[in-house]
Order: structure tokens, then C-alpha cells, then sequence
């Protein structure tokens, strides 16, 4: 792997930090208090290409790679993990996966409209009763004349009541275990018997809407399948292992501000007369924090570049690698920032807060720290 970056993706990093400080910075604050989604965003995202990275140019992307999306979304996260989120939301999980199981009229139809943001996507696996344990999951689908019919719910859904386009996975034959879940492309907006319920009470995250999707015999044609029926598992793991690698370059991008602002206010706060960053104590986490924080990154673009040579390699254990890792730092960089910043970090005056609130969520999403160890363990100690 070449650590120096080309031109074009230098180039990109430059447009990103530039759009992430100019036209999401400024009114960041406001809108994380008042839980505000501005859709003009998203589209101006979309017009700059940064969705379409990952995607043929055959299907409106540009084919730049998934390095190029991790320097593009870590830039956006930096400034804000909610504008990060988006990234998930339109190719990294519904666009690629449809890409990689997808027919083409399916590709056709829906691939496009991600990458430009005509249509905004989700992806619905979580339950009430079932997170990690994705095979637990309740939420069924009945086949009936032309279609199936979705009964059960979903929850901590990105996107769930503002998606056009969801990938929604349920049970077809429970029976069959992981081999009888099947993976269906669901207009979010048009199809009777599913509704959606808003989720405001979060901790962080609060410019990136999330909800409850619920199914009451809703009826999806049988075009709608993606892959074949009961492969619904393996288009799970797919898709993951992809959403994943998106979460750890957000996480990167969390640490980093973290850094950053640690490391102006330590230079700037004078305590006995010295600047507190002239102590060894402070040295120190800051230290840490920058070393960690380059770790992280160097596993977010390991992972990113084997994609790169391979864009359907299941490098589960770089993933997992990078999101168990990434998501770890993040939580301790925002908590050695709260505590150079001292009462400060505690106040919603500053932004140290709100990074603390954010990064939380790395260790939940797209599977727990506990079953990122978990895929690692089973992915480096050989079988009996």
C-alpha cells in the first residue's frame, strides 16, 4: 500500500474539508439541538460526488474506491458524526449491496437514485428483541399471490421514516435458521401496511434521524427480493462487513477533532501561569491520543485497500479489525479531551461534549465492541 496519496485524492480530502467546515460547521450547533435533518445538505453531498465513490460509473458513481470514501467521509465526520451517517445510508449499505446481489433492472432502478440522493435509503436489521443475534429476528415475510406479505418491526433504524428505499431482511422460513432469512428492496414510502415511528430520545446523533419501521401484512412484489430467497444471511453479512468499514473511518474522523480541539485548548488554557499543554500529564494523553488515532486510521485504509484490489473480498477480520479498534479510540480520545478541557468539556458551550455524546454510538452500531471481538476471535484462532 502507497501512504502518499494521489492528486485526485488529495484533491477530494480538500473538497471535503472545506464543504464538512463551510457548509455543515456553521450551523452544526443550532441543528444538533433542535434535532434538525436539512435534506439541502445531503443533496449538495451527492452533486460533489462524495456517494458515489464505491460505484461503477455505469450506475452514476465514479469508481474512485472505497480509500477515497474513507479520506471523504472522515472529513465529514469530523466536523459532524451525523453528516457522516449518510454515507451508510445511500451506497456504502443499500447501493453496494444491491450492487453485489442485485438484478439489473434492480441496479437500474435504485442504484442511481442513491448516489445523486434522488431517493434516500436504509437498511432495517435490528428488533426490539434482536440486535446482534441477527438469526433471532421475528419480522417474517408470507408468501402470498405475486409477493410476499411483511409482518414485525424494526428499531434503531437510520433513515426509517425519511427513506424512500429500504433493504429489509425477515424470515421466510424460520425453520431453515440463518438459511431461511431472505433480503427485500422496500419502497418506504408507498407500500400499505408499513409505518414509521420517529425515534428522538438518543443520545447523540441528533441531526441523523433515526426510527421504527412496522410491517402489518405489508405486501412487497416478488421483484422486490434481492438475491435469492434465503440468502437473505449472507446479504446481511455482506452488507456489513462493508457499513462496518464506513464506521470505523467515522470513528477516525470523531478522535481526530478530538485531538484537535484538545490540543488547542491546551495551548491556549493557562493554569500556575504555564500553558496546561507545558505539562507532562497533559503531554501525555496527547500523546496517546495522536497515536492512537493514526493506528485507528492506518487499519480504516488497510481494510479500505483490500476492497480496493477486490471489490467483493470478504475481508471480515480487517473490518472487524478496524471498527472494534477505531470505535475504542474514539470513546478514549473524547474522554481524555472532557478531562484537558475540565469543567468546560461538561459544558454544552463547547463541542467536546457533543463528541463525547456521538462517538457512544461506534461501540453499539453495526455490531457491538463485544462481537467485533467476538469475529476476530473466531477469524484468528484456528479450528479444533
Amino acid at each position: 500500500m502507497n501512504f502518499d496519496l494521489n492528486d485526485d485524492l488529495r484533491e477530494m480530502q480538500r473538497m471535503a474539508k472545506n464543504f464538512a467546515e463551510n457548509e455543515i460547521a456553521p450551523h452544526m450547533e443550532e441543528d444538533e439541538k433542535k434535532h434538525h435533518f436539512r435534506i439541502e445538505i445531503l443533496k449538495k453531498m451527492a452533486d460533489l460526488g462524495f456517494f458515489g465513490c464505491i460505484i461503477p460509473e455505469e450506475y452514476g458513481g465514479t469508481n474512485f474506491g472505497y480509500l477515497a470514501s474513507a479520506i471523504i467521509t472522515e472529513e465529514i465526520a469530523r466536523i459532524s458524526a451525523s453528516w457522516g451517517l449518510p454515507f451508510n445510508m445511500q451506497t456504502t449499505g443499500p447501493g453496494l449491496t444491491i450492487l453485489r446481489w442485485g438484478t439489473e433492472e434492480q441496479k437500474q432502478t435504485y442504484i442511481p437514485a442513491l448516489v445523486s440522493a434522488e431517493k434516500l435509503g436504509c437498511f432495517a436489521i435490528t428488533e426490539p428483541d434482536s440486535g446482534s443475534d441477527v438469526v433471532s429476528m421475528r419480522t417474517t415475510a408470507t408468501r402470498t399471490d405475486g409477493g410476499y406479505l411483511l409482518n414485525g418491526s424494526k428499531t434503531w433504524i437510520s433513515n426509517a421514516h425519511v427513506a424512500d428505499v429500504g433493504i429489509v431482511f425477515a424470515h421466510t422460513d424460520r425453520s431453515l435458521g440463518h438459511r431461511g432469512m431472505t433480503a427485500f428492496i422496500v419502497d418506504m414510502k408507498n407500500t400499505e401496511g408499513l409505518t414509521t415511528k420517529a425515534i428522538e430520545t438518543k443520545l447523540g446523533l441528533h441531526c441523523a434521524p433515526t426510527g421504527e419501521v412496522f410491517f402489518d401484512n405489508a405486501f412487497v412484489p416478488e421483484t422486490c427480493v434481492l438475491g435469492k430467497v434465503g440468502e437473505g444471511f449472507k446479504v446481511c453479512m455482506t452488507l456489513l462487513d462493508n457499513t462496518r468499514l464506513s464506521c470505523a473511518t467515522r470513528a477516525v474522523g470523531v478522535a481526530r477533532r478530538a485531538l484537535e480541539l484538545s490540543i488547542d485548548y491546551a495551548i491556549n488554557r493557562k493554569q500556575g501561569g504555564r500553558r496546561i499543554a507545558d505539562y507532562q500529564m497533559i503531554q501525555s494523553d496527547l500523546a496517546m491520543m495522536h497515536a492512537e488515532e493514526q493506528a485507528a486510521r492506518l487499519l480504516v485504509w488497510k481494510a479500505a485497500w483490500e476492497k480496493d484490489q477486490d471489490r467483493w473480498t470478504r475481508n471480515t477480520l480487517s473490518v472487524s479489525t478496524a471498527k472494534f479498534y477505531a470505535a475504542e479510540v474514539a470513546n478514549k480520545a473524547v474522554s481524555a479531551g472532557m478531562k484537558i478541557f475540565g469543567s468546560y468539556g461538561f459544558s454544552t458551550e463547547y463541542p467536546m461534549e457533543r463528541l463525547y455524546r456521538d462517538a457512544k454510538s461506534y461501540q453499539v452500531v453495526e455490531g457491538t465492541h463485544n462481537i467485533q471481538k467476538l469475529i476476530i476471535a473466531s477469524q484468528i484462532i484456528p479450528n479444533e
